[in-house]
Protein backbone atom coordinates (compact mmCIF):
# COMPACT_ATOMS: atom_id res chain seq x y z
CA UNK A 1 0.00 0.00 0.00
CA UNK A 2 1.15 3.51 -0.82
CA UNK A 3 -0.59 6.15 1.32
CA UNK A 4 -1.22 9.63 -0.07
CA UNK A 5 -2.49 12.66 1.81
CA UNK A 6 -4.49 14.89 -0.55
CA UNK A 7 -5.48 18.40 0.46
CA UNK A 8 -6.38 21.79 -0.93
CA UNK A 9 -8.35 24.85 -0.01
CA UNK A 10 -12.07 25.21 -0.62
CA UNK A 11 -12.67 25.78 -4.33
CA UNK A 12 -9.22 24.45 -5.26
CA UNK A 13 -10.48 21.36 -7.11
CA UNK A 14 -9.28 18.80 -4.56
CA UNK A 15 -12.47 16.76 -4.89
CA UNK A 16 -12.13 16.65 -8.67
CA UNK A 17 -8.57 15.35 -8.35
CA UNK A 18 -9.74 12.76 -5.81
CA UNK A 19 -12.50 11.58 -8.17
CA UNK A 20 -10.06 11.30 -11.07
CA UNK A 21 -7.61 9.29 -8.98
CA UNK A 22 -10.42 6.89 -8.07
CA UNK A 23 -11.20 6.50 -11.79
CA UNK A 24 -7.55 5.63 -12.35
CA UNK A 25 -7.71 2.94 -9.67
CA UNK A 26 -6.95 4.59 -6.32
CA UNK A 27 -8.84 3.72 -3.13
CA UNK A 28 -10.27 6.83 -1.47
CA UNK A 29 -10.83 7.61 2.20
CA UNK A 30 -12.64 10.96 2.41
CA UNK A 31 -12.32 12.74 5.76
CA UNK A 32 -15.58 14.62 5.10
CA UNK A 33 -17.43 11.32 4.61
CA UNK A 34 -15.82 9.87 7.73
CA UNK A 35 -16.97 12.96 9.65
CA UNK A 36 -20.52 12.25 8.50
CA UNK A 37 -20.29 8.54 9.29
CA UNK A 38 -19.18 8.94 12.90
CA UNK A 39 -22.27 10.98 13.80
CA UNK A 40 -24.77 8.55 12.31
CA UNK A 41 -27.71 7.58 14.49
CA UNK A 42 -26.62 5.00 17.04
CA UNK A 43 -22.94 5.95 16.99
CA UNK A 44 -21.27 6.92 20.29
CA UNK A 45 -20.16 10.31 18.98
CA UNK A 46 -23.73 11.37 18.30
CA UNK A 47 -24.71 10.36 21.84
CA UNK A 48 -21.82 12.46 23.19
CA UNK A 49 -22.91 15.44 21.10
CA UNK A 50 -26.47 15.19 22.40
CA UNK A 51 -25.16 14.99 25.96
CA UNK A 52 -23.12 18.15 25.39
CA UNK A 53 -25.49 20.23 23.24
CA UNK A 54 -28.94 18.78 23.94
CA UNK A 55 -31.61 17.11 21.82
CA UNK A 56 -32.25 20.28 19.80
CA UNK A 57 -29.42 19.16 17.49
CA UNK A 58 -31.50 16.15 16.41
CA UNK A 59 -34.19 15.99 13.76
CA UNK A 60 -37.56 14.31 14.26
CA UNK A 61 -36.07 10.90 13.39
CA UNK A 62 -33.19 11.17 15.82
CA UNK A 63 -30.54 11.93 13.22
CA UNK A 64 -28.10 14.80 13.55
CA UNK A 65 -29.48 18.11 12.27
CA UNK A 66 -26.30 19.71 10.98
CA UNK A 67 -27.86 23.13 10.60
CA UNK A 68 -29.06 23.05 14.21
CA UNK A 69 -25.61 21.99 15.40
CA UNK A 70 -24.01 24.78 13.38
CA UNK A 71 -26.36 27.32 14.92
CA UNK A 72 -25.44 26.12 18.42
CA UNK A 73 -21.69 26.39 17.80
CA UNK A 74 -21.52 29.40 15.47
CA UNK A 75 -19.66 32.29 17.05
CA UNK A 76 -19.16 30.39 20.32
CA UNK A 77 -15.50 29.46 20.68
CA UNK A 78 -16.14 27.27 23.73
CA UNK A 79 -18.90 25.32 21.98
CA UNK A 80 -16.79 24.93 18.85
CA UNK A 81 -13.84 23.66 20.90
CA UNK A 82 -16.16 21.14 22.57
CA UNK A 83 -17.47 20.01 19.18
CA UNK A 84 -13.94 19.54 17.85
CA UNK A 85 -12.86 17.68 20.99
CA UNK A 86 -15.72 15.21 20.54
CA UNK A 87 -15.40 14.68 16.79
CA UNK A 88 -11.78 15.09 15.72
CA UNK A 89 -10.30 12.19 17.73
CA UNK A 90 -13.10 9.92 16.52
CA UNK A 91 -12.45 10.92 12.91
CA UNK A 92 -8.76 10.16 13.37
CA UNK A 93 -9.44 6.74 14.89
CA UNK A 94 -11.88 5.84 12.12
CA UNK A 95 -9.36 6.83 9.43
CA UNK A 96 -6.60 4.82 11.12
CA UNK A 97 -8.90 1.79 11.19
CA UNK A 98 -9.82 2.24 7.51
CA UNK A 99 -6.13 2.48 6.67
CA UNK A 100 -5.41 -0.74 8.56
CA UNK A 101 -7.94 -2.61 6.40
CA UNK A 102 -5.88 -1.73 3.30
CA UNK A 103 -2.46 -2.37 4.86
CA UNK A 104 -1.76 -5.61 3.00
CA UNK A 105 -3.21 -4.49 -0.34
CA UNK A 106 -1.03 -3.27 -3.19
CA UNK A 107 -3.02 -0.10 -3.76
CA UNK A 108 -2.62 3.65 -3.83
CA UNK A 109 -4.69 4.77 -0.86
CA UNK A 110 -5.70 8.43 -1.05
CA UNK A 111 -6.81 10.29 2.08
CA UNK A 112 -8.73 13.44 1.12
CA UNK A 113 -8.24 15.72 4.14
CA UNK A 114 -9.38 19.35 3.79
CA UNK A 115 -7.66 20.50 7.00
CA UNK A 116 -4.50 18.47 6.56
CA UNK A 117 -1.67 19.35 8.94
CA UNK A 118 1.80 18.01 9.59
CA UNK A 119 0.60 15.77 12.43
CA UNK A 120 -1.58 13.85 9.96
CA UNK A 121 1.57 12.67 8.16
CA UNK A 122 2.66 10.68 11.20
CA UNK A 123 -0.81 9.71 12.42
CA UNK A 124 -1.90 8.22 9.08
CA UNK A 125 1.64 7.32 7.95
CA UNK A 126 1.49 9.12 4.62
CA UNK A 127 4.14 8.19 2.10
CA UNK A 128 3.57 11.51 0.37
CA UNK A 129 1.39 14.61 0.54
CA UNK A 130 -0.20 16.24 -2.50
CA UNK A 131 -1.77 19.69 -2.39
CA UNK A 132 -4.14 21.07 -5.04
CA UNK A 133 -3.65 24.83 -5.35
CA UNK A 134 -5.19 27.73 -7.21
CA UNK A 135 -5.22 31.53 -6.83
CA UNK A 136 -7.52 32.75 -4.07
CA UNK A 137 -9.58 34.94 -6.41
CA UNK A 138 -10.18 31.99 -8.73
CA UNK A 139 -11.30 29.81 -5.81
CA UNK A 140 -13.71 32.57 -4.79
CA UNK A 141 -15.14 32.80 -8.30
CA UNK A 142 -15.67 29.03 -8.42
CA UNK A 143 -17.50 29.03 -5.09
CA UNK A 144 -19.81 31.83 -6.15
CA UNK A 145 -20.35 30.93 -9.80
CA UNK A 146 -20.26 27.12 -9.70
CA UNK A 147 -21.53 26.30 -6.22
CA UNK A 148 -23.91 29.24 -5.87
CA UNK A 149 -22.36 30.32 -2.59
CA UNK A 150 -22.95 33.81 -1.24
CA UNK A 151 -19.83 35.91 -1.88
CA UNK A 152 -19.51 37.06 1.71
CA UNK A 153 -19.83 33.50 2.99
CA UNK A 154 -17.27 32.28 0.46
CA UNK A 155 -14.83 35.01 1.47
CA UNK A 156 -15.21 34.14 5.16
CA UNK A 157 -14.63 30.46 4.50
CA UNK A 158 -11.49 31.13 2.49
CA UNK A 159 -10.19 33.56 5.12
CA UNK A 160 -10.72 30.99 7.89
CA UNK A 161 -8.50 28.40 6.17
CA UNK A 162 -4.80 27.71 6.37
CA UNK A 163 -2.91 29.99 3.97
CA UNK A 164 -1.89 28.78 0.52
CA UNK A 165 1.78 29.08 1.45
CA UNK A 166 1.33 27.01 4.60
CA UNK A 167 -0.53 24.30 2.68
CA UNK A 168 2.09 24.16 -0.05
CA UNK A 169 4.85 23.97 2.55
CA UNK A 170 3.44 20.59 3.61
CA UNK A 171 3.37 19.21 0.08
CA UNK A 172 5.73 16.82 -1.62
CA UNK A 173 3.94 17.65 -4.85
CA UNK A 174 1.68 20.59 -5.74
CA UNK A 175 -1.01 20.37 -8.43
CA UNK A 176 -1.68 23.76 -10.04
CA UNK A 177 -5.39 24.11 -10.78
CA UNK A 178 -5.26 27.64 -12.10
CA UNK A 179 -6.42 26.54 -15.55
CA UNK A 180 -9.31 24.61 -17.07
CA UNK A 181 -10.54 21.06 -16.50
CA UNK A 182 -8.44 19.62 -19.34
CA UNK A 183 -5.29 20.98 -17.72
CA UNK A 184 -6.31 19.54 -14.35
CA UNK A 185 -7.00 16.15 -15.92
CA UNK A 186 -3.53 16.19 -17.51
CA UNK A 187 -1.91 17.20 -14.23
CA UNK A 188 -3.77 14.43 -12.40
CA UNK A 189 -2.75 11.86 -15.01
CA UNK A 190 0.87 12.91 -14.50
CA UNK A 191 0.35 12.68 -10.75
CA UNK A 192 -1.03 9.14 -11.07
CA UNK A 193 2.04 8.05 -13.03
CA UNK A 194 4.30 9.69 -10.44
CA UNK A 195 2.48 7.98 -7.57
CA UNK A 196 2.76 4.59 -9.27
CA UNK A 197 6.48 5.08 -9.79
CA UNK A 198 6.88 5.81 -6.09
CA UNK A 199 4.61 2.90 -5.15
CA UNK A 200 6.81 0.50 -7.11
CA UNK A 201 9.96 2.04 -5.65
CA UNK A 202 8.47 1.43 -2.20
CA UNK A 203 7.96 -2.26 -2.99
CA UNK A 204 4.70 -2.38 -4.93
CA UNK A 205 4.19 -4.48 -8.05
CA UNK A 206 4.46 -2.92 -11.53
CA UNK A 207 1.20 -2.81 -13.47
CA UNK A 208 0.23 -2.73 -17.09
Amino acid sequence: MYAVGLSGGIGSGKSTVADLLVEFGAVLIDADQVARDIVEKGRPVLAALVERFGTTILDADGHLDRLALAQVTFGDSEALAALNALTHPAIGIEMIELRAKQEQNDVILVFAVPLLREEHRAMLRFDTIVVVDCPTQLALERLVNHRGMDQGDAERRIAAQMSRDDRKALADRVIDNGGDLAQLEKATTDLWEWLNEHRVAAGGQPRG
